[in-house]
């Protein structure tokens, strides 16, 4: 029941940002954007509150595909609601929070549908250090994946300037050049967050080899070349378009084989442990 009420919240919230931005809705905007913010407060709340319960419990760290994906969804609305404070802006809240809603659904659904092998016990416990490593972990790709939402809607953007298609929906959309500067700040901070977990890996987590991580750290590697090349590109030689966009998409692809693609193999093709 509790994700059935988080992703309705949620749901009602992008509904109610995304009305504020149409222009047949302008006289009653303030009283929609109170409702949202209303909305989305109570849901990061009891996400929060969920969260809480079925992961970060005293006797161990939960790490279920559906508490993995519902992390991600609660940082899609957490960084929705500091978005949604610039005018914008609001029109990305509403996609974000409803991504964040099909999120907490989709690992709901993925435990109880695809009922995945359970090659070693959800409950683990771990030493303080490990647990600061896979929660940077987690932070760090909720982060990058807001990254990519917001990179393909400047994709779309683009496309639609491009063939000059403007209407009520264009309202959705933020300026291009103030999207391209909240893709870059996500970069810079989910690529900071990116090296501190490899550091931490690195470091705290024993024969890495043997528990098959070695690929994941490569990729993961990989990865933060990828959006270190992408911040410098921006900084020194003002890279933007779709050549920053296409770029950040492959690093994010890189790291989503590193995250999850390698556990789906491991765990139900090889039979083994992810960690």
């Amino acid at each position: 029941m509790s994700e059935i009420t988080i992703s309705l919240l949620y749901l009602a919230s992008a509904g109610t940002f995304g009305a504020s931005r149409l222009p047949r809705y302008s006289v009653s905007a303030n009283t929609l954007l109170l409702a949202a913010y209303i909305l989305i407060v109570i849901g990061l709340f009891v996400h929060s509150n969920y969260l809480y319960e079925s992961s970060l419990i005293k006797s161990g760290l939960s790490l279920s595909f559906k508490n993995i994906i519902s992390m991600v969804g609660l940082e899609l609305a957490l960084i929705s609601l500091i978005a949604a404070f610039q005018t914008t802006l609001r029109g990305i809240t509403a996609g974000l929070l409803l991504l964040g809603a099909i999120a907490v659904a989709f690992g709901t659904i993925i435990e109880v549908i695809i009922n995945f092998k359970k090659v070693t016990p959800d409950l683990i416990t771990l030493s303080s250090q490990l647990q600061f490593h896979i929660l940077i972990s987690l932070i760090s790709y909720g982060l990058l994946c807001v990254g990519a939402i917001v990179a393909i809607m400047m994709l779309i953007q683009e496309k639609r300037l491009r063939a000059s298609k403007l209407s009520a929906i264009s309202n959705l959309f933020a300026p291009l050049e103030t999207t391209e500067k909240l893709l870059f700040n996500i970069t810079a901070l989910g690529s900071a967050g990116l090296a501190i977990t490899i550091w931490t890996g690195l470091t705290f987590v024993e024969n890495l080899f043997a528990q098959h991580l070695a690929h994941k750290t490569f990729l993961s590697i990989f990865a933060l070349f990828i959006f270190g090349s992408l911040l410098v590109g921006r900084f020194y030689a003002g890279w933007r378009g779709v050549r920053i966009i296409k770029l950040y998409l492959s690093g994010f692809i890189l790291l989503f084989i590193a995250y999850f693609v390698v556990r789906l193999i491991l765990e139900q093709v090889l039979n083994r442990s992810w960690s």
